[in-house]
């Protein structure tokens, strides 16, 4: 078993977030700028949507209780969307407004102090389901509407504004980015939905500008954070042990 060493970011999610872990996707990336600082746990499920996320939180999320016996989760990102916006009668639809409820129950499941999963440590980042391109997207199975994907886009800023959470809007840089149009998408999208590495370079650069102006105390390259265990020429040569003790990494 490993020790609890290292603090974590989280990251839940549908498919887009289970893909972070590609070939430059936002979590390989995002793990590699924090390596020996917070450890990255990709909780994405693709295919999923809010109705079901709320479950999953209930069990991946340490209540208060269980807090002080495993990693603190830093960082949270919660991104939902692609998969809630599909038109009825999918299975995977969740209403507009239930979707903007159902973020908003996520966010309080870690910032209500009334809340079993309470983390006043944790901060929030919400992130916007891209564009997608529907003639790249070509599933009669499992159709999607530019239009709605826009719109459920749009929740996701009213839920941040409403609980005073900053949100990552990656739609507005793709759908510029593609020259403003949906075809254009296919730059940054592999298949219509999902992300290339382009695209997932515009997510991670959205979480890290979020973080050095709004949570500047988990800049990874900024003055507060430090590695876990010291730069090897900081160890005491002639008497290794003490200075090999693990540190926070937050100063």
């Amino acid at each position: 078993m490993a020790a609890n060493v290292q603090d974590v970011i989280m990251l839940v999610g549908d498919s887009l977030t289970q893909g972070g872990w590609e070939q430059g996707g936002f979590a390989q990336l995002l793990a590699e700028r924090y390596v020996r600082k917070l450890d990255v746990i990709n909780r994405g499920f693709g295919g999923y949507q809010t109705d079901w996320a709320i479950p999953v939180c209930e069990q991946i999320l340490a209540k208060q209780h269980e807090q002080h016996h495993v990693p603190k989760v830093k960082l949270l990102t919660i991104w939902y969307g692609a998969n809630d916006a599909a038109p009825a009668p999918s299975p995977q639809h969740v209403p507009r407004d239930r979707y903007k409820e159902n973020l908003s129950h996520l966010i309080q499941m870690v910032k209500s102090p009334t809340s079993a999963y309470y983390s006043p440590e944790t901060r929030i980042v919400l992130i916007t389901p891209p564009p997608v391109n529907t003639r790249q997207w070509d599933r009669s199975d499992s159709p999607r509407v530019f239009e709605t994907t826009k719109s459920y886009a749009e929740a996701v800023k009213e839920v941040g504004e409403k609980e005073n959470v900053p949100v990552a809007d990656v739609w507005t840089p793709i759908f510029d980015g593609a020259g403003r149009s949906e075809e254009g998408c296919e730059k940054y999208l592999s298949d219509g939905l999902h992300l290339n590495g382009d695209g997932y370079k515009i997510v991670f650069q959205a979480i890290i500008d979020i973080v050095e102006r709004v949570y500047p105390e988990l800049d990874a390259e900024g003055v507060k954070l430090q590695n876990v265990f010291v730069p090897w020429d900081e160890v005491n040569f002639q008497n290794p042990r003490p200075s090999l003790v693990k540190r926070n990494a937050q100063l």
